[in-house]
């Protein structure tokens, strides 16, 4: 299973809505408002995000994390 980083997973935390189709979505729908550096950590996710099967997709924890 692809690993996402802390960034990562706040982004995913923020856009998230139950489904991996619903988070694709919303990310996309941002990205146009998205600095440069924003925009390609969240293409970075996204692209994890593609990779993972459905059943995979509702195993992950999507949760705002704190930097360890």
């Amino acid at each position: 299973m692809n690993r996402f980083t802390i960034e990562e997973t706040n982004l995913l935390s923020i856009y998230h809505e139950g489904s991996k189709a619903q988070l694709t979505e919303n990310i996309n729908a941002a990205l146009p408002y998205m600095d440069a550096d924003m925009r390609e950590l969240a293409k970075r996710a996204l692209s994890k995000v593609d990779a993972l099967t459905e059943e995979e997709f509702a195993e992950l924890a999507i949760y705002a994390a704190e930097e360890v």
